[in-house]
């Protein structure tokens, strides 16, 4: 039986299509406009869909999840100007602490950082929260050393970056690295969101990914660099809502012992070598994460660009035992329960159905805000590094039309890649092996390429190398990449360097 609600909201909903153009304010007219409303009609068909009139959780969590997604298109877009590419790709280059702040902590905290490190806390204990807290370490590093020096360099990728240091040979490899990778990255986000929503209302989460891949797919190529950060500053006070209120209801219910009896910074299922792999690997992809390196771009000075990304870094240190201790007390508590699953079973089981509704969006904005980040990432590289290469004539409106549509086709990949990945984690840890095996060591190096005295050719082959490496034997040795990478890159360079002082005396 359908609500009368859904069916004048249908009535509604296609007289404003018809009317739309005529009274939309600025930022979603036109045709945009009518895709926007075209998302509300898909929202309707949801509601429609797992509208039960005896079930009160149903209910309440799909109104509250639908108004979530809604806020965040309207957000996205509303009154929105943009002046050109840099504005698109970079937000104009000017996020100052909040904003920038914001933007790095949403875009960290994803898929990972919350059902993922959940399910670690559940398997392996108060240790898992080494998942984020690597990421921090690699965040004060960045920050502490190396934010002012990319910053000032001015350039759109960090594919760009490391060609700045080693040509276009290297530039055009990392630029298919990172893309590859990321994609990955994007489509773990809507698994999980589908896997989330499935959980509240049964059945297929293919049409819940289609849903929120369509939200952040729409604002993005909207608005750009532009609509993401406004839409991150406001999802992160949403996730830190929702995850303290489940925090605080688990330790109602189950009290402080399940926490207090937990070691740290190691535990029975998670070793000392286990940590130092894990502080390396994911840490490694904060210090060269290529969605990392879009945030300083991105900021108004090389000052800003430092102290925001040490603030996110403070930021996400007690969160990351917040969410790693909600998967111990689902240990404690539902101890049946898929590790994955730990705060789907907390949040179904715990809290009334409004609340349900609030941490299901406090998830999503989770999942999206890092979605949104990587796709922008991935697009600038693709537009800038790859396209803009292969035709460097093209107009700057040219190049806007083709990001838009790069932004599309990226999300649209992720989507469908979505629907056939393994667990959350250990496909991040895929993608994270094989990009930091490739990408740190010449990324890091790149600043003292002189004093160093790497080439070219040293760095190339530790991009392909390394990254080839990690593909193949990265899951049993996360660290034999790295360690081939730098063998290559110091060998390669040297031998390059020595020929080329051989050819310099035959010449003299």
């Amino acid at each position: 039986m359908h609500s009368v609600f859904l069916d004048y909201t249908f009535y509604l909903i296609l007289f404003s299509l018809r009317c739309w153009p005529s009274w939309a304010p600025h930022g979603l007219s036109g045709f945009q406009g009518k895709i926007y409303i075209a998302f509300v009609m898909l929202s309707t068909n949801i509601l429609d869909k797992v509208y039960n009139p005896g079930d009160v959780v149903t209910n309440q969590s799909a109104i509250v999840i639908v108004v979530y997604l809604l806020a965040m298109l309207t957000i996205g877009a509303w009154g929105l100007r943009l002046h050109g590419l840099e504005d698109f790709h970079l937000a104009g280059r000017s996020l100052r602490k909040v904003l920038l702040t914001g933007t790095f902590c949403a875009t960290i905290v994803g898929a990972s950082s919350t059902i993922g490190m959940a399910g670690l806390g559940f398997q392996r204990g108060l240790a898992g929260a080494w998942w984020m807290l690597s990421g921090t370490i690699g965040m004060l590093i960045l920050s502490l050393f190396f934010a002012k020096k990319i910053r000032s360099k001015g350039c759109y990728t960090l594919p760009e970056l490391v060609g700045s240091f080693y040509g276009e040979r290297v530039r055009t490899a990392a630029s298919l690295l990172i893309a590859v990778s990321w994609v990955g990255v994007i489509a773990v986000q809507i698994a999980a969101a589908g896997k989330v929503l499935g959980a509240i209302f049964g059945g297929d989460g293919t049409i819940f990914m289609i849903a929120c891949t369509l939200v952040f797919v729409l604002y993005t190529a909207h608005g750009g660099q532009s609509s993401v950060v406004r839409t991150d500053l406001v999802q992160f006070l949403i996730i830190i809502t929702g995850m303290v209120i489940l925090f605080f209801a688990a330790l109602r219910f189950a009290g402080a012992g399940p926490i207090l009896s937990q070691s740290f910074p190691t535990s029975a299922q998670m070793g000392g070598w286990e940590v130092l792999s894990m502080i390396i690997v994911v840490g490694s992809a904060y210090l060269v994460g290529p969605d990392m390196y879009s945030r300083l771009l991105s900021a108004s000075s090389p000052r800003e660009a430092r102290i925001s990304a040490l603030f996110a870094a403070i930021i996400l240190i007690p969160l990351a035992f917040i969410i790693t201790s909600l998967g111990v007390f689902s240990r404690s508590i539902y101890p049946a329960s898929p590790p994955e699953g730990a705060i789907l079973s907390l949040m179904t089981g715990l809290l009334s159905p409004g609340m349900v509704g609030l941490v299901a969006a406090a998830l999503l904005a989770a999942f999206m805000s890092s979605a949104d980040t990587s796709l922008m990432t991935v697009t600038s590289i693709l537009t800038f590094d790859i396209y803009k290469k292969a035709r460097p004539a093209v107009s700057p409106v040219h190049l806007m039309n083709i990001s838009r549509i790069m932004v599309v086709f990226i999300g649209s990949c992720a989507l469908l890649l979505a629907i056939s990945l393994p667990g959350i984690i250990k496909t991040l840890l895929i993608a994270y092996t094989i990009f930091t095996s490739g990408l740190l060591l010449p990324t890091v190096a790149g600043f003292y390429k002189e004093r160093l005295g790497l080439t070219s050719g040293g760095a190339l082959w530790a991009l392909v190398g390394g990254g080839t490496t990690a593909l193949f034997l990265g899951q049993s040795y996360p660290l034999l990449g790295m360690a081939v990478s730098l063998v290559l890159l110091l060998a390669v360079s040297y031998l390059e360097r020595r020929h080329g002082r051989g050819k310099a005396r035959q010449a003299t």
